[in-house]
């Protein structure tokens, strides 16, 4: 389960997700910290989430900055099974 989707980065403000950045940044520190010391952490797996979070708000942000934010993609309408295809 992703810490934050897509839509509610883009919705954050730009304030709000260097905040974010850095409170992600101090708990992947945190974490690597313990794997190295040789704890036991409690989810492994929260450090990979915890860093591919991290790139999509920074790829969030940059694309703000250069003003390249990708167009919304409509989603493609499905044909009901009644309509026959027409050569």
């Amino acid at each position: 389960m992703p810490i934050l989707r897509l839509k509610d980065i883009k919705s954050m403000s730009a304030k709000e997700r260097v905040e974010k950045v850095t409170e992600f940044r101090a708990e992947l520190a945190r974490l690597k910290t313990m794997v190295r010391a040789g704890g036991a952490i409690e989810n492994p797996a929260r450090i990979r989430e915890l860093r591919k979070t991290i790139a999509k708000i920074l790829t969030i942000e940059n694309e703000a900055k250069l003003g390249i934010r990708k167009k919304e993609e409509k989603p493609v309408k499905k044909r009901d099974k009644k309509e026959k295809k027409t050569k």
